[in-house]
């Protein structure tokens, strides 16, 4: 028997309110992946598979290129909540800190290059 009182057993653990924003965030990623996910299957399949120029084309168009942009960062986001829920769940120690900071580093630099990817198509500075 523990002569320690209910509140004094849960201090420290966190608040409830903490996570709502969270939990939202993902919610509202996932929601969003839904239209732009299927416009981009859609589309990709209305392509001609194998014309580079045609897919260049297709980019360069200034509905398609925003679009893109959106899915990269909402789908690399929704990637990072998702990811950072499991290493802060079943990773420990000094190893979840590292894992976390090079997840984050690691999702913004995939988001910076499949932004770059876009403009630079839409440029024209692609290869």
């Amino acid at each position: 028997m523990s002569l320690q009182t209910p509140l004094r057993r849960v201090l420290g653990l966190g608040s409830a309110k903490e996570g709502s924003g969270h939990w939202w965030a993902q919610r509202l990623t996932a929601v969003a992946l839904v239209p732009l996910g299927l416009w981009f299957v859609f589309a990709a399949l209305g392509l001609e598979h194998g014309q580079h120029e045609i897919v260049r084309a297709w980019i360069a168009e200034p509905a398609n290129s925003i679009l893109l942009i959106l899915l990269v960062i909402t789908l690399l986001y929704h990637s990072y909540l998702g990811l950072q829920v499991v290493i802060e769940d079943y990773v420990h120690g000094a190893l979840k800190i590292a894992t976390l900071v090079i997840v984050q580093f690691l999702h913004v630099l995939l988001a910076v290059g499949g932004i770059y990817a876009v403009i630079s198509t839409t440029a024209g500075g692609g290869s």
